[in-house]
């Protein structure tokens, strides 16, 4: 009997019994759905926070003061540690110290609520220079405009808002010229970000930024540093760059011992590869998850295949009888275990998909996330060759014993 006859008869088997040929699959079909589910939805988050990384330029470094946190307890240190000061940012600017460095400007985070004329909102502040990330983040006023470098040398009390920092405090009134309080200082709001939402670890539609040497002198009191935001000439430059950043800082820090040092630098292609590392591992854990349940679907094709040998004893003792050997039959219960897992693995893939995308659109319609759809190929293959595996090493136990029955005691079968 040939293979292509096997086929068929098998194909006829699971057609005749059409309810538990549904059944037999379901499991498989829910396990495929959710890897294909867990696998979409991990690309989709390793893609939209990439997006977001990238957009703050492969050629920008930052630099952060305190020991590089290893848990939570230790991002506090990194708050307010005050290793990075104007001393700093000197030393770095020399083009002798960081030969490739073409722009840096420093950062301070400031805690706290903003107000106007009783309404009050709790926004980010940030004390930085606008023209910095304007130029790397590609951003423009929507209303008014940016605050200038004398005005930073000049420490004015101007500040540039959010959109949604704007609607909270004047609705739908003019913003640019007002006076906003910040800390019971008063601020002359020149702009507003054109709507941008999240971009680089920063909501620009909630944050407000005055000038840095503003912010230390009126509202941190402070002469330190949160953040020393460093752009290169190009991100082929960016390992040598580091190098001298660190080099330049232990000088000016006077540290020889770099298990010491009291900053770290951050750079996106770092941070590319704690995020891909982060998502990945969590999507092989859910996804191995999914496998035990995989498993589980495999135990219960087995079991309603032994049933189907049961009821079908006196087929068999047929076949037997008009020359079918026991190679045929097990050949036949076989490929009946493939095609139901396998038809349930393509329907799962199906289904994983058409759920992935609708999940990307509802988050993107109503989170106001732009979540790329990601359909995973590679995981839509594996899961098709794992579901046909699943067939045939749980149909082998009752495809044997269907081609181990007697004939004679198969046609006396009641």
């Amino acid at each position: 009997m040939s293979v292509k006859q096997t086929f068929k008869t098998s194909l006829i088997g699971v057609k005749t019994n059409k309810s538990r040929s549904a059944l037999t699959i379901l499991g498989i079909v829910i396990g495929i759905t959710s890897i294909i589910l867990m696998m979409s939805i991990g690309q989709g988050a390793e893609n939209l926070i990439l997006d977001e990384v990238a957009g703050f330029g492969a050629e920008t470094i930052v630099v952060r003061p305190g020991q590089e946190p290893t848990g939570p307890t230790d991002i506090g240190e990194t708050l307010f540690s005050d290793s990075l000061k104007e001393r700093d940012i000197e030393m770095l600017k020399r083009k002798e110290n960081v030969p490739d460095l073409i722009d840096v400007t420093s950062a301070v985070i400031v805690t706290g609520s903003v107000s106007f004329e009783g309404e009050t909102y709790r926004p980010t502040i940030f004390g930085g220079s606008v023209r910095f990330f304007a130029e790397v983040l590609n951003l423009e006023p929507g209303e008014g405009r940016f605050y200038t470098e004398n005005e930073i040398r000049t420490r004015a009390n101007v500040a540039v808002i959010g959109t949604k920092v704007r609607e909270e405090l004047f609705g739908n009134d003019e913003a640019v010229g007002k006076l906003i309080k910040i800390k019971d200082k008063k601020f002359r709001v020149v702009g507003v970000f054109a709507k941008k939402g999240q971009t680089a670890f920063y909501n620009f539609d909630e944050l407000v930024i005055v000038p840095q040497t503003t912010a230390q002198v009126y509202l941190t009191g402070t002469n330190h540093y949160h953040e020393v935001l460093i752009k290169v000439s190009d991100p082929s430059v960016v390992k040598r760059a580091v190098h001298d950043i660190e080099a330049t800082l232990r000088e000016s820090h006077g540290i020889t011992d770099p298990e010491k040092d009291d900053f770290f630098v951050v750079t996106q292609e770092g941070v590319v590869q704690q995020i891909s590392t982060i998502i990945g591992a969590l999507t092989i854990f859910l996804s191995s998850i999914v496998a035990i349940a995989l498993v589980v679907a495999g135990v219960g094709v087995m079991n309603i295949m032994l049933v189907s040998v049961t009821e079908r004893t006196r087929e068999i003792g047929l076949r037997k009888a008009v020359g079918a050997t026991n190679k045929n039959i097990l050949a036949q219960f076989l490929f009946e275990a493939m095609i139901l897992t396998g038809t349930g693995g393509i329907i799962g893939i199906i289904l994983g998909g058409l759920l992935s995308f609708i999940f990307s659109i509802i988050l993107t319609q109503y989170a106001g996330l732009s979540w790329p759809f990601s359909f995973p190929i590679g995981a839509a293959v594996l899961g098709l060759f794992v579901s046909t595996l699943v067939g045939l090493i749980f149909g082998i136990y009752p495809a044997r014993k269907a081609a181990k029955k007697s004939p004679i005691e198969a046609l006396r079968y009641e």
